[in-house]
């Protein structure tokens, strides 16, 4: 049975959601976060300019910046004509540019789901609270963004900044499961079905967990980087190595392979019909996920494999929620 026009509304919000997050994974890599110093706008233009001399510095609100850096703990002597000039990185420039432009489609299908949602209220009154939600995090979030652009890239408001992503991704996929009278459900007998959904509850709380001290190990890899900066990666490396944060992050992806290969054999022994596409998908991206880290932990840690390990893990969070609604009562 093809999709509904508000499951496909639903979906594209949920796409976008996962581009936007590879190419924030991308801007993150590149280090070029702080391309755009300003927001909405990028040095005072709509559409940013190439190079340096394009800039006209005497029209950005150099001490708007100071002012709101300083509200974000930052010192605001660091701002200043001069360091923006220094500061200014035509790649960085265009790559947070880029950044920008993909989470508009973000904004379009999340404000078209919750639009849609009103005519779903009736039937299924938690699909319009959710897609409302979706919204609201949406909101919340390019809120946050700005507060990224001004904090200087503060650690505490990058983790929450992914952290309401996650949450996002939970809430699109449940308006693009549910909104329908016949949802994508798992067909196993009831006791088997309680034990499965309690194993696949537990994995997307601990997928969560690795998510987000992920994201921690990321801003201490960064704080590193800016406390080294002509120094080679690694003769500072042993110290990243031996935080809690790095070890607990990597021990703890052992858990998360573990509680897949629990959930899919539970799920290959009882589900009718046998393992389905959902439950592969989830085990293919964990072994992936395990190879990547491996990579990252004892050959190098190279940019494509950081992005590619985010990317894969957003699409693993997504199919986990999808597997743990499939898992509900009818």
């Amino acid at each position: 049975m093809g999709m509904t026009r508000f499951q496909k509304l639903a979906t594209g919000a949920l796409v976008s959601v996962l581009v936007l997050m590879f190419v924030g994974a991308i801007v993150r890599v590149t280090g070029a976060g702080m391309g755009c110093p300003d927001w909405p706008t990028c040095w005072g233009c709509l559409i940013p300019p190439t190079k340096v001399e394009d800039v006209d510095f005497s029209k950005l609100p150099v001490k708007r910046f100071q002012q709101k850096a300083e509200r974000m703990g930052r010192d605001p002597a660091t701002i200043t004509e001069e360091s923006l000039r220094r500061e200014f990185n035509p790649r960085h420039v265009w790559t947070e540019f880029l950044n920008r432009m993909t989470s508009l489609p973000v904004g379009f299908f999340s404000l078209a789901t919750f639009i849609a949602a009103f005519w779903q209220r009736g039937k299924r009154p938690l699909v319009f609270w959710m897609a409302f939600t979706s919204l609201i995090v949406v909101l919340i979030n390019a809120w946050m963004g700005a507060r990224v652009v001004y904090s200087g890239l503060s650690p505490g408001v990058l983790t929450t900044h992914l952290a309401l992503a996650m949450a996002l991704l939970g809430t699109l996929a449940y308006c693009a499961w549910r909104g329908t009278d016949t949802p994508w459900r798992v067909r196993m007998e009831a006791a088997p079905l309680a034990k499965l959904r309690m194993a696949v509850t537990l994995l997307l709380v601990v997928i969560v967990a690795e998510g987000i001290t992920g994201a921690q190990v990321r801003e201490m890899t960064d704080e590193l980087a800016k406390l080294h900066v002509n120094a080679p990666r690694s003769t500072w490396t042993a110290e990243l190595e031996s935080s809690w944060k790095y070890l607990f992050h990597r021990s703890f992806s052992w858990v998360v392979l573990a509680g897949t290969v629990l959930a899919f054999v539970l799920a290959k022994r009882h589900r009718i019909g046998g393992t389905g596409r959902v439950e592969r998908v989830v085990l293919g991206i964990v072994l992936a996920q395990m190879v990547l880290g491996l990579v990252m932990a004892q050959v190098h840690i190279y940019s494509w494999v950081q992005v590619l390990h985010v990317g894969l893990a957003a699409i693993l969070l997504t199919f986990v929620w999808l597997w743990r609604f499939g898992l509900s009562r009818a």
